[in-house]
Protein backbone atom coordinates (compact mmCIF):
# COMPACT_ATOMS: atom_id res chain seq x y z
CA UNK A 1 0.00 0.00 0.00
CA UNK A 2 1.52 3.48 -0.77
CA UNK A 3 0.69 7.20 0.37
CA UNK A 4 0.90 9.36 -2.63
CA UNK A 5 4.07 7.71 -4.27
CA UNK A 6 5.46 4.76 -6.36
CA UNK A 7 6.54 1.68 -4.29
CA UNK A 8 10.77 2.07 -4.46
CA UNK A 9 11.54 -1.51 -6.27
CA UNK A 10 15.59 -0.28 -6.52
CA UNK A 11 18.33 0.68 -4.51
CA UNK A 12 17.76 4.26 -5.88
CA UNK A 13 15.34 6.17 -3.99
CA UNK A 14 12.63 8.44 -5.92
CA UNK A 15 14.99 11.54 -5.97
CA UNK A 16 18.75 11.67 -5.69
CA UNK A 17 19.75 11.18 -2.19
CA UNK A 18 22.71 12.31 -0.68
CA UNK A 19 25.99 9.65 -0.19
CA UNK A 20 27.37 8.51 2.90
CA UNK A 21 30.10 11.06 4.05
CA UNK A 22 34.07 10.13 4.48
CA UNK A 23 34.50 7.74 6.65
CA UNK A 24 36.16 10.01 9.04
CA UNK A 25 32.98 12.31 9.50
CA UNK A 26 30.43 9.16 10.69
CA UNK A 27 29.61 9.44 14.00
CA UNK A 28 30.41 6.64 16.11
CA UNK A 29 26.53 5.57 15.75
CA UNK A 30 26.03 5.47 12.45
CA UNK A 31 29.22 3.37 11.67
CA UNK A 32 28.29 1.21 14.33
CA UNK A 33 24.94 0.80 12.16
CA UNK A 34 26.55 -0.29 9.17
CA UNK A 35 28.71 -2.74 11.31
CA UNK A 36 25.27 -4.15 12.46
CA UNK A 37 24.14 -4.86 8.90
CA UNK A 38 27.57 -6.62 7.97
CA UNK A 39 29.06 -9.08 10.61
CA UNK A 40 27.12 -8.55 13.77
CA UNK A 41 30.93 -7.27 15.37
CA UNK A 42 31.34 -6.14 19.10
CA UNK A 43 29.71 -3.08 19.33
CA UNK A 44 29.25 -2.95 22.88
CA UNK A 45 32.75 -3.72 23.99
CA UNK A 46 33.87 -3.67 27.38
CA UNK A 47 35.33 -0.94 29.53
CA UNK A 48 38.64 -1.04 30.26
CA UNK A 49 40.60 1.64 32.41
CA UNK A 50 39.84 2.64 36.35
CA UNK A 51 36.07 2.80 35.28
CA UNK A 52 34.26 0.62 38.23
CA UNK A 53 31.30 -1.09 36.35
CA UNK A 54 29.00 -2.08 39.43
CA UNK A 55 26.54 -4.69 37.44
CA UNK A 56 24.63 -7.54 38.66
CA UNK A 57 26.60 -11.46 37.67
CA UNK A 58 23.42 -13.24 37.54
CA UNK A 59 20.14 -12.65 37.68
CA UNK A 60 19.78 -14.18 41.17
CA UNK A 61 21.43 -11.15 42.93
CA UNK A 62 19.56 -8.61 40.98
CA UNK A 63 16.23 -10.69 42.44
CA UNK A 64 17.34 -10.49 46.08
CA UNK A 65 17.69 -14.88 45.66
CA UNK A 66 15.86 -15.55 42.21
CA UNK A 67 12.61 -16.24 41.61
CA UNK A 68 10.86 -19.27 42.46
CA UNK A 69 9.04 -21.34 39.90
CA UNK A 70 5.53 -20.97 40.51
CA UNK A 71 5.93 -17.06 40.02
CA UNK A 72 5.71 -16.39 36.55
CA UNK A 73 6.70 -12.67 36.94
CA UNK A 74 10.12 -11.18 37.37
CA UNK A 75 9.16 -8.66 39.61
CA UNK A 76 7.48 -10.95 42.37
CA UNK A 77 10.79 -12.52 42.65
CA UNK A 78 11.87 -9.16 44.31
CA UNK A 79 9.66 -8.94 46.68
CA UNK A 80 12.01 -9.91 49.54
CA UNK A 81 14.24 -6.42 48.65
CA UNK A 82 14.13 -3.90 51.78
CA UNK A 83 12.35 -0.94 50.48
CA UNK A 84 13.94 2.25 49.76
CA UNK A 85 15.39 4.32 52.85
CA UNK A 86 13.27 7.02 54.29
CA UNK A 87 13.46 10.61 53.16
CA UNK A 88 16.45 12.74 54.56
CA UNK A 89 14.16 16.11 54.01
CA UNK A 90 11.23 16.85 55.99
CA UNK A 91 8.08 17.49 53.44
CA UNK A 92 7.82 21.19 52.47
CA UNK A 93 5.55 23.65 50.40
CA UNK A 94 7.17 23.41 47.12
CA UNK A 95 6.00 21.83 44.29
CA UNK A 96 7.62 17.75 45.15
CA UNK A 97 5.11 18.71 48.43
CA UNK A 98 2.16 19.26 45.63
CA UNK A 99 3.06 16.16 43.98
CA UNK A 100 3.54 13.93 47.32
CA UNK A 101 0.06 15.65 48.73
CA UNK A 102 -1.62 14.68 45.19
CA UNK A 103 -0.45 11.53 44.96
CA UNK A 104 -1.69 10.44 48.48
CA UNK A 105 -5.20 11.37 47.53
CA UNK A 106 -7.12 8.76 46.55
CA UNK A 107 -7.85 9.32 42.28
CA UNK A 108 -11.25 8.16 40.20
CA UNK A 109 -10.45 4.95 38.89
CA UNK A 110 -9.83 5.59 35.63
CA UNK A 111 -10.21 1.62 35.15
CA UNK A 112 -13.65 1.30 35.85
CA UNK A 113 -15.03 3.69 32.98
CA UNK A 114 -15.53 2.37 29.37
CA UNK A 115 -13.30 3.39 26.14
CA UNK A 116 -14.43 5.50 24.25
CA UNK A 117 -15.09 4.95 20.26
CA UNK A 118 -12.81 6.66 17.73
CA UNK A 119 -14.35 10.14 16.95
CA UNK A 120 -15.63 11.76 13.63
CA UNK A 121 -12.64 12.64 11.31
CA UNK A 122 -11.77 15.92 11.85
CA UNK A 123 -10.64 18.89 9.84
CA UNK A 124 -7.01 19.53 10.49
CA UNK A 125 -4.13 17.12 11.67
CA UNK A 126 -3.73 16.61 15.33
CA UNK A 127 -1.81 18.49 17.50
CA UNK A 128 2.35 17.27 18.70
CA UNK A 129 4.57 17.74 20.38
CA UNK A 130 6.78 20.64 19.16
CA UNK A 131 9.16 21.14 16.34
CA UNK A 132 12.50 20.10 17.36
CA UNK A 133 15.06 22.64 16.49
CA UNK A 134 18.24 22.01 14.97
CA UNK A 135 20.14 24.93 16.92
CA UNK A 136 22.99 23.23 18.69
CA UNK A 137 23.45 24.64 22.39
CA UNK A 138 26.67 24.01 24.57
CA UNK A 139 28.92 24.28 21.59
CA UNK A 140 27.66 21.65 20.14
CA UNK A 141 28.52 23.78 16.67
CA UNK A 142 32.29 23.92 16.97
CA UNK A 143 33.34 20.68 19.56
CA UNK A 144 33.07 17.09 18.03
CA UNK A 145 30.69 15.52 20.56
CA UNK A 146 31.96 12.33 22.81
CA UNK A 147 29.22 9.55 22.77
CA UNK A 148 31.04 7.50 25.20
CA UNK A 149 30.51 8.77 28.89
CA UNK A 150 30.18 8.16 32.00
CA UNK A 151 27.58 8.99 35.07
CA UNK A 152 28.75 9.64 38.28
CA UNK A 153 25.81 8.27 40.34
CA UNK A 154 25.56 10.20 43.91
CA UNK A 155 25.39 9.10 47.48
CA UNK A 156 22.82 7.43 48.70
CA UNK A 157 20.71 7.36 45.43
CA UNK A 158 16.99 6.07 46.41
CA UNK A 159 16.98 8.87 49.31
CA UNK A 160 15.58 12.29 48.55
CA UNK A 161 18.82 13.91 49.23
CA UNK A 162 20.43 11.21 46.48
CA UNK A 163 17.56 12.22 44.16
CA UNK A 164 17.81 15.55 44.62
CA UNK A 165 21.61 15.80 44.05
CA UNK A 166 22.88 16.11 40.47
CA UNK A 167 24.72 13.65 38.68
CA UNK A 168 27.53 14.34 36.77
CA UNK A 169 28.46 13.06 33.48
CA UNK A 170 32.34 12.80 32.86
CA UNK A 171 34.37 11.28 29.30
CA UNK A 172 34.93 7.04 30.18
CA UNK A 173 37.95 7.84 27.94
CA UNK A 174 39.03 11.37 28.16
CA UNK A 175 41.07 10.86 25.55
CA UNK A 176 37.96 11.52 23.29
CA UNK A 177 37.32 14.02 24.45
CA UNK A 178 34.71 15.82 26.63
CA UNK A 179 30.96 14.65 27.70
CA UNK A 180 29.03 17.83 27.67
CA UNK A 181 25.16 17.62 29.16
CA UNK A 182 23.67 20.22 26.81
CA UNK A 183 25.62 18.90 23.65
CA UNK A 184 22.54 16.63 22.36
CA UNK A 185 24.70 13.86 21.26
CA UNK A 186 26.40 13.09 24.72
CA UNK A 187 23.41 13.96 27.01
CA UNK A 188 22.68 11.41 29.60
CA UNK A 189 19.11 11.19 31.33
CA UNK A 190 17.82 9.73 34.77
CA UNK A 191 13.94 9.32 35.55
CA UNK A 192 12.97 7.82 38.67
CA UNK A 193 9.65 6.47 40.14
CA UNK A 194 8.41 5.89 44.36
CA UNK A 195 5.94 4.07 45.44
CA UNK A 196 4.44 4.26 48.67
CA UNK A 197 3.60 2.10 51.14
CA UNK A 198 0.06 2.76 50.14
CA UNK A 199 0.69 2.44 46.14
CA UNK A 200 1.25 5.55 45.56
CA UNK A 201 3.15 6.85 42.66
CA UNK A 202 4.85 9.99 41.89
CA UNK A 203 8.04 10.64 39.78
CA UNK A 204 10.93 12.93 39.95
CA UNK A 205 13.79 13.03 37.63
CA UNK A 206 17.36 13.82 38.66
CA UNK A 207 19.44 16.45 37.25
CA UNK A 208 22.60 15.88 35.07
CA UNK A 209 25.37 18.16 34.85
CA UNK A 210 28.45 18.43 33.50
CA UNK A 211 31.01 17.09 36.11
CA UNK A 212 32.46 20.28 38.17
CA UNK A 213 29.53 22.61 36.51
CA UNK A 214 27.06 23.82 38.71
CA UNK A 215 23.61 23.58 37.94
CA UNK A 216 21.79 25.90 35.84
CA UNK A 217 18.71 26.34 38.53
CA UNK A 218 18.79 24.79 42.19
CA UNK A 219 17.15 21.30 41.35
CA UNK A 220 13.60 20.61 42.98
CA UNK A 221 13.61 19.16 46.44
CA UNK A 222 12.19 15.67 46.28
CA UNK A 223 10.32 13.51 48.78
CA UNK A 224 10.24 9.71 49.65
CA UNK A 225 7.75 8.82 52.50
CA UNK A 226 9.00 6.42 54.58
CA UNK A 227 8.26 2.84 53.46
CA UNK A 228 7.86 3.98 49.90
CA UNK A 229 10.44 1.94 47.09
CA UNK A 230 11.96 4.08 44.63
CA UNK A 231 13.67 3.01 41.13
CA UNK A 232 15.66 4.87 38.91
CA UNK A 233 16.11 4.17 35.15
CA UNK A 234 18.95 5.94 32.86
CA UNK A 235 18.92 7.11 28.93
CA UNK A 236 21.70 8.12 26.26
CA UNK A 237 21.73 10.49 23.21
CA UNK A 238 25.19 8.94 23.12
CA UNK A 239 26.54 5.32 22.66
CA UNK A 240 27.27 3.70 25.45
CA UNK A 241 26.70 5.19 29.17
CA UNK A 242 28.91 3.86 32.21
CA UNK A 243 27.24 4.11 35.53
CA UNK A 244 30.53 4.94 38.57
CA UNK A 245 29.99 5.67 42.03
CA UNK A 246 30.56 9.14 43.02
CA UNK A 247 34.30 9.53 44.96
CA UNK A 248 34.12 7.78 48.53
CA UNK A 249 31.06 6.60 47.84
CA UNK A 250 29.39 2.97 47.13
CA UNK A 251 26.48 4.19 45.54
CA UNK A 252 25.99 1.79 43.23
CA UNK A 253 25.95 -1.00 45.87
CA UNK A 254 23.63 1.16 47.58
CA UNK A 255 21.22 2.19 44.79
CA UNK A 256 21.78 -1.70 42.96
CA UNK A 257 22.57 -0.64 40.09
CA UNK A 258 22.79 -2.61 36.87
CA UNK A 259 24.57 -1.51 34.24
CA UNK A 260 25.08 -4.66 32.10
CA UNK A 261 25.98 -7.98 32.87
CA UNK A 262 29.98 -8.29 33.93
CA UNK A 263 31.77 -6.01 31.55
CA UNK A 264 29.31 -5.36 28.85
CA UNK A 265 27.25 -2.91 29.37
CA UNK A 266 23.80 -2.65 27.95
CA UNK A 267 25.03 0.80 25.79
CA UNK A 268 22.17 3.35 26.47
CA UNK A 269 20.46 2.01 29.10
CA UNK A 270 21.33 1.02 32.55
CA UNK A 271 18.88 1.26 36.09
CA UNK A 272 18.92 1.04 40.08
CA UNK A 273 16.19 -1.26 42.16
CA UNK A 274 13.84 -1.43 39.06
CA UNK A 275 13.10 -5.05 40.55
CA UNK A 276 11.97 -3.92 44.15
CA UNK A 277 9.89 -0.90 42.13
CA UNK A 278 8.32 -3.06 39.93
CA UNK A 279 7.03 -5.80 43.00
CA UNK A 280 6.23 -3.09 44.89
CA UNK A 281 4.24 -1.71 42.33
CA UNK A 282 2.62 -5.19 40.86
CA UNK A 283 2.08 -5.81 45.29
CA UNK A 284 0.30 -2.41 45.29
CA UNK A 285 -2.00 -3.49 41.67
CA UNK A 286 -3.01 -6.76 43.33
CA UNK A 287 -4.01 -5.12 46.54
CA UNK A 288 -5.95 -2.57 44.66
CA UNK A 289 -4.26 0.38 45.80
CA UNK A 290 -2.76 1.07 42.48
CA UNK A 291 -4.75 1.64 39.33
CA UNK A 292 -3.43 1.01 35.89
CA UNK A 293 -5.82 3.01 33.67
CA UNK A 294 -7.48 0.63 30.10
CA UNK A 295 -6.10 1.58 27.02
CA UNK A 296 -9.21 2.14 25.30
CA UNK A 297 -9.31 2.21 21.65
CA UNK A 298 -7.29 4.13 18.80
CA UNK A 299 -8.74 6.08 16.04
CA UNK A 300 -8.25 3.16 13.95
CA UNK A 301 -10.45 0.97 15.86
CA UNK A 302 -7.76 -1.46 17.14
CA UNK A 303 -6.52 -1.06 21.22
CA UNK A 304 -4.26 1.97 22.21
CA UNK A 305 -0.84 0.39 21.49
CA UNK A 306 1.75 0.35 24.74
CA UNK A 307 5.33 -0.02 24.42
CA UNK A 308 4.91 -3.69 23.63
CA UNK A 309 2.85 -3.38 20.96
CA UNK A 310 4.28 -4.79 17.98
CA UNK A 311 3.47 -1.64 15.56
CA UNK A 312 5.54 0.46 18.37
CA UNK A 313 9.03 -1.62 19.00
CA UNK A 314 12.29 -1.41 17.05
CA UNK A 315 15.46 -3.22 17.69
CA UNK A 316 15.41 -2.57 20.84
CA UNK A 317 12.89 -1.30 22.71
CA UNK A 318 12.18 -0.16 26.31
CA UNK A 319 16.05 1.27 26.04
CA UNK A 320 15.84 4.80 27.00
CA UNK A 321 13.94 7.27 29.07
CA UNK A 322 11.38 10.58 28.59
CA UNK A 323 13.24 12.93 30.77
CA UNK A 324 13.53 16.40 29.40
CA UNK A 325 15.73 18.92 30.40
CA UNK A 326 16.19 22.94 30.00
CA UNK A 327 20.12 23.32 28.86
CA UNK A 328 21.61 26.74 28.09
CA UNK A 329 23.93 28.68 25.54
CA UNK A 330 27.03 28.40 28.38
CA UNK A 331 26.24 24.42 29.17
CA UNK A 332 24.30 24.47 32.39
CA UNK A 333 21.47 22.31 32.72
CA UNK A 334 18.40 22.64 34.77
CA UNK A 335 14.86 20.55 35.25
CA UNK A 336 11.96 22.38 33.33
CA UNK A 337 10.33 23.41 35.84
CA UNK A 338 8.37 26.92 36.53
CA UNK A 339 11.14 28.04 38.84
CA UNK A 340 13.87 26.57 36.77
CA UNK A 341 12.46 28.14 33.78
CA UNK A 342 12.14 31.52 34.79
CA UNK A 343 16.09 31.42 36.23
CA UNK A 344 17.96 30.20 33.08
CA UNK A 345 15.79 32.05 30.84
CA UNK A 346 13.85 31.78 28.14
CA UNK A 347 16.82 31.20 25.49
CA UNK A 348 17.10 27.69 26.99
CA UNK A 349 16.35 25.08 24.85
CA UNK A 350 14.42 22.06 25.40
CA UNK A 351 16.90 18.57 25.94
CA UNK A 352 15.26 15.46 25.61
CA UNK A 353 16.14 11.48 24.90
CA UNK A 354 15.22 9.99 21.82
CA UNK A 355 13.49 7.21 23.06
CA UNK A 356 11.16 4.68 22.14
CA UNK A 357 8.90 5.19 25.63
CA UNK A 358 9.13 9.17 24.70
CA UNK A 359 8.04 8.61 21.16
CA UNK A 360 4.98 6.65 21.98
CA UNK A 361 3.80 8.98 24.72
CA UNK A 362 4.65 12.54 22.61
CA UNK A 363 3.99 11.23 18.86
CA UNK A 364 2.17 7.92 18.30
CA UNK A 365 -0.28 8.06 21.57
CA UNK A 366 -1.66 12.27 20.38
CA UNK A 367 -1.73 10.94 16.98
CA UNK A 368 -4.25 7.58 17.33
CA UNK A 369 -6.39 9.99 20.04
CA UNK A 370 -4.93 7.86 22.85
CA UNK A 371 -4.03 8.77 26.66
CA UNK A 372 -0.77 7.57 28.15
CA UNK A 373 -0.34 6.93 31.67
CA UNK A 374 1.23 9.31 33.93
CA UNK A 375 1.47 10.33 37.47
CA UNK A 376 2.19 13.73 39.00
CA UNK A 377 6.14 15.00 39.01
CA UNK A 378 7.99 16.06 41.81
CA UNK A 379 10.41 17.73 40.00
CA UNK A 380 8.29 19.63 36.86
CA UNK A 381 5.43 21.46 39.41
CA UNK A 382 3.72 17.80 39.98
CA UNK A 383 2.52 18.10 36.50
CA UNK A 384 1.15 14.15 34.92
CA UNK A 385 3.74 13.08 33.52
CA UNK A 386 4.61 9.53 31.38
CA UNK A 387 7.71 7.65 32.64
CA UNK A 388 9.21 4.39 31.03
CA UNK A 389 8.44 2.64 34.59
CA UNK A 390 4.52 3.56 34.15
CA UNK A 391 4.87 2.72 30.42
CA UNK A 392 6.01 -0.72 31.24
CA UNK A 393 3.88 -1.24 34.12
CA UNK A 394 0.77 -0.70 31.90
CA UNK A 395 1.97 -3.13 29.22
CA UNK A 396 2.84 -5.72 31.65
CA UNK A 397 -0.72 -5.65 32.68
CA UNK A 398 -3.08 -4.35 29.28
CA UNK A 399 -0.80 -5.38 26.29
CA UNK A 400 -3.22 -8.27 24.56
CA UNK A 401 -1.35 -10.65 22.13
CA UNK A 402 1.06 -10.65 20.92
CA UNK A 403 3.68 -9.11 23.31
CA UNK A 404 6.49 -7.89 22.19
CA UNK A 405 9.32 -8.83 24.77
CA UNK A 406 13.05 -8.05 24.62
CA UNK A 407 14.46 -10.69 22.12
CA UNK A 408 18.38 -12.32 22.49
CA UNK A 409 19.23 -10.54 19.23
CA UNK A 410 18.79 -6.89 20.78
CA UNK A 411 21.87 -4.77 20.43
CA UNK A 412 21.75 -4.10 24.29
CA UNK A 413 22.10 -7.37 24.98
CA UNK A 414 24.53 -8.92 22.85
CA UNK A 415 27.79 -10.37 24.74
CA UNK A 416 31.23 -10.25 22.61
CA UNK A 417 28.67 -10.54 19.18
CA UNK A 418 26.55 -13.26 20.59
CA UNK A 419 23.20 -14.01 22.47
CA UNK A 420 23.01 -13.74 25.82
CA UNK A 421 20.52 -15.12 28.02
CA UNK A 422 22.09 -13.50 31.19
CA UNK A 423 22.18 -10.52 29.86
CA UNK A 424 19.08 -10.46 28.16
CA UNK A 425 17.47 -11.23 31.57
CA UNK A 426 18.78 -8.61 33.09
CA UNK A 427 17.72 -5.61 31.26
CA UNK A 428 14.21 -7.29 31.26
CA UNK A 429 14.28 -7.56 34.98
CA UNK A 430 15.11 -3.58 34.47
CA UNK A 431 11.55 -2.91 32.14
CA UNK A 432 9.51 -5.03 34.25
CA UNK A 433 9.82 -8.33 31.70
CA UNK A 434 9.47 -11.80 32.44
CA UNK A 435 12.43 -14.03 32.40
CA UNK A 436 13.69 -15.64 29.00
CA UNK A 437 11.34 -19.35 29.28
CA UNK A 438 8.47 -18.13 31.39
CA UNK A 439 5.95 -17.87 28.58
CA UNK A 440 8.61 -16.53 26.12
CA UNK A 441 12.16 -17.87 24.35
CA UNK A 442 13.24 -14.71 23.07
CA UNK A 443 13.12 -16.14 19.75
CA UNK A 444 14.74 -13.65 17.24
CA UNK A 445 13.03 -15.27 14.43
CA UNK A 446 9.89 -15.10 16.50
CA UNK A 447 10.29 -11.01 17.34
CA UNK A 448 11.18 -10.40 13.60
CA UNK A 449 7.95 -12.02 12.41
CA UNK A 450 5.79 -9.60 15.05
CA UNK A 451 7.25 -6.68 13.74
CA UNK A 452 6.82 -7.85 9.83
CA UNK A 453 4.30 -10.56 9.42
CA UNK A 454 1.90 -9.85 12.16
CA UNK A 455 -1.20 -8.41 11.25
CA UNK A 456 -0.95 -6.30 14.57
CA UNK A 457 2.74 -5.06 13.63
CA UNK A 458 4.01 -2.35 10.99
CA UNK A 459 1.16 -3.71 8.94
CA UNK A 460 -1.08 -2.14 11.58
CA UNK A 461 0.75 1.62 11.01
CA UNK A 462 0.25 0.85 6.77
CA UNK A 463 -3.42 0.18 7.19
CA UNK A 464 -3.86 3.35 9.21
CA UNK A 465 -1.37 5.73 7.48
CA UNK A 466 -4.04 8.06 7.08
CA UNK A 467 -3.78 8.49 10.93
CA UNK A 468 -0.40 8.43 11.42
CA UNK A 469 0.41 10.84 8.63
CA UNK A 470 -1.42 13.68 10.15
CA UNK A 471 1.15 13.02 12.84
CA UNK A 472 3.94 15.25 13.14
CA UNK A 473 7.37 13.67 12.61
CA UNK A 474 9.86 13.68 15.53
CA UNK A 475 12.47 14.95 12.98
CA UNK A 476 11.53 16.87 9.92
CA UNK A 477 14.83 16.54 8.50
CA UNK A 478 14.59 12.73 8.11
CA UNK A 479 10.84 12.10 7.13
CA UNK A 480 7.86 14.19 6.31
CA UNK A 481 5.26 13.08 9.13
CA UNK A 482 5.21 10.48 11.91
CA UNK A 483 3.97 7.97 9.19
CA UNK A 484 7.13 7.94 6.90
CA UNK A 485 9.70 8.39 10.21
CA UNK A 486 7.78 5.06 11.71
CA UNK A 487 8.46 3.48 7.91
CA UNK A 488 12.13 4.35 7.60
CA UNK A 489 13.07 3.67 11.24
CA UNK A 490 10.61 -0.01 10.71
CA UNK A 491 13.13 -0.72 7.39
CA UNK A 492 16.28 0.34 9.52
CA UNK A 493 14.76 -2.77 11.97
CA UNK A 494 14.63 -5.22 9.80
CA UNK A 495 18.14 -4.65 8.28
CA UNK A 496 19.65 -3.89 11.99
CA UNK A 497 18.09 -7.47 13.61
CA UNK A 498 19.27 -9.36 10.68
CA UNK A 499 15.48 -10.32 9.77
CA UNK A 500 15.98 -10.91 6.22
CA UNK A 501 18.17 -14.28 6.87
CA UNK A 502 16.44 -14.89 10.05
CA UNK A 503 13.20 -14.96 7.69
CA UNK A 504 14.77 -15.55 4.20
CA UNK A 505 13.17 -12.69 2.66
CA UNK A 506 13.62 -8.95 1.08
CA UNK A 507 13.41 -6.31 3.31
CA UNK A 508 9.14 -5.33 3.00
CA UNK A 509 9.45 -1.96 3.78
CA UNK A 510 10.44 0.37 0.62
CA UNK A 511 11.29 3.93 1.18
CA UNK A 512 10.89 6.77 -1.14
CA UNK A 513 12.66 9.99 -0.39
CA UNK A 514 13.19 13.30 -2.10
CA UNK A 515 16.66 14.72 -3.15
CA UNK A 516 17.68 15.65 0.49
CA UNK A 517 16.95 12.34 1.45
CA UNK A 518 14.02 12.66 3.54
CA UNK A 519 11.59 9.93 3.55
CA UNK A 520 8.26 11.53 1.69
CA UNK A 521 6.33 7.81 1.38
CA UNK A 522 6.51 4.83 2.16
CA UNK A 523 5.09 0.86 0.92
CA UNK A 524 4.94 -2.57 2.22
CA UNK A 525 5.22 -6.49 1.10
CA UNK A 526 4.10 -7.52 4.46
CA UNK A 527 1.16 -9.23 6.74
CA UNK A 528 -2.29 -8.10 5.30
CA UNK A 529 -3.61 -5.66 7.75
CA UNK A 530 -6.57 -6.04 9.63
CA UNK A 531 -8.76 -3.45 11.68
CA UNK A 532 -10.69 -3.63 14.43
CA UNK A 533 -13.68 -6.70 14.08
CA UNK A 534 -16.61 -4.80 15.10
CA UNK A 535 -18.36 -7.14 17.99
CA UNK A 536 -14.79 -9.21 18.57
CA UNK A 537 -13.80 -8.44 22.15
CA UNK A 538 -10.15 -7.44 22.42
CA UNK A 539 -8.64 -8.66 26.26
CA UNK A 540 -6.52 -5.09 26.27
CA UNK A 541 -9.52 -2.66 25.48
CA UNK A 542 -11.25 -3.59 28.28
CA UNK A 543 -13.67 -6.00 26.85
CA UNK A 544 -15.39 -3.54 24.99
CA UNK A 545 -16.01 -4.28 21.32
CA UNK A 546 -14.11 -2.84 19.01
CA UNK A 547 -15.09 -0.85 15.46
CA UNK A 548 -13.98 -1.70 12.24
CA UNK A 549 -11.71 1.06 10.93
CA UNK A 550 -12.20 2.64 7.51
CA UNK A 551 -9.21 2.54 5.38
CA UNK A 552 -7.50 5.74 4.28
CA UNK A 553 -10.11 7.60 6.30
CA UNK A 554 -8.59 11.06 7.89
CA UNK A 555 -7.25 11.27 11.25
CA UNK A 556 -9.28 12.86 13.65
CA UNK A 557 -8.00 15.54 16.05
CA UNK A 558 -7.42 14.40 19.65
CA UNK A 559 -10.51 15.39 21.88
CA UNK A 560 -9.90 17.97 25.10
CA UNK A 561 -9.68 14.54 27.11
CA UNK A 562 -6.32 13.63 25.17
CA UNK A 563 -3.99 16.62 24.70
CA UNK A 564 -1.03 15.82 23.09
CA UNK A 565 2.07 16.53 25.94
CA UNK A 566 4.07 19.58 25.48
CA UNK A 567 7.79 18.85 25.34
CA UNK A 568 8.96 20.78 27.86
CA UNK A 569 7.55 23.13 30.94
CA UNK A 570 8.18 26.44 29.04
CA UNK A 571 7.53 25.42 25.41
CA UNK A 572 10.92 26.26 24.05
CA UNK A 573 12.98 25.28 21.01
CA UNK A 574 14.02 21.56 21.69
CA UNK A 575 17.54 20.55 20.76
CA UNK A 576 16.08 16.73 21.01
CA UNK A 577 17.56 13.43 21.17
CA UNK A 578 15.91 12.51 17.72
CA UNK A 579 17.65 15.60 16.53
CA UNK A 580 21.16 14.28 17.57
CA UNK A 581 20.22 10.52 16.41
CA UNK A 582 18.75 11.06 12.82
CA UNK A 583 21.77 14.00 12.01
CA UNK A 584 23.91 11.66 13.49
CA UNK A 585 22.98 8.65 11.40
CA UNK A 586 21.33 6.69 14.50
CA UNK A 587 21.07 2.84 13.96
CA UNK A 588 17.43 2.84 14.31
CA UNK A 589 15.78 6.19 13.53
CA UNK A 590 18.14 7.45 10.24
CA UNK A 591 17.44 6.12 6.81
CA UNK A 592 19.85 4.58 4.45
CA UNK A 593 19.81 6.17 1.34
CA UNK A 594 22.10 3.97 -0.54
CA UNK A 595 21.04 0.31 1.07
CA UNK A 596 18.88 -2.30 -1.39
CA UNK A 597 15.83 -3.26 -0.54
Amino acid sequence: MSIDAPRRTTGNSTGTPPEYPAKQQIPPTFRRARRLRVAKPVFFAAIAGAVALVTAPTVNAVLGGGPSGAQDRVVAAAATQSASPAASLPPGSDAAAAATAAAETPAPDPAAGTPTAPAAAPATAPAAPAPIALAPVGGAATVAANTNCTLVVPADPLTAKGLATPYQLVATDPAEGPCREATAASSAFVQAAIVTARGRVTLYNPLVVDQGQAPGATPARAIVPPGATVGIWFGSNGDSLTLRSADGTASLAQGKCVNGSGTSIFGQFAYCNAAAFFAAAHSAIRSGELRVPRLGLARDGLPCPTVRDFSVVDQDQSDNVNTHYLATSDGSTAQPNSAAAAAVGSSAKDLANGSDNRLLAEYILPTLGCRTFTRPDQSNDAKATASLPLQELEASLRQGSPVALVPLSDPMTLENGASSVEKTNLFRIGVDQPLVGRGDSGDPAAYCRGIFSNPRGFARVIKAQAIYAQGKSPNATSASNLFTFLAARASDTFENLGCGALLNEANPVHLTMDAAGKVTAATFDGATPVAGAAGQPDPAASGAPTPTAVAGSPAPSPSASSPAPTSSATGVPSTDGFVRQVRGGNRYYSPRPTSTR
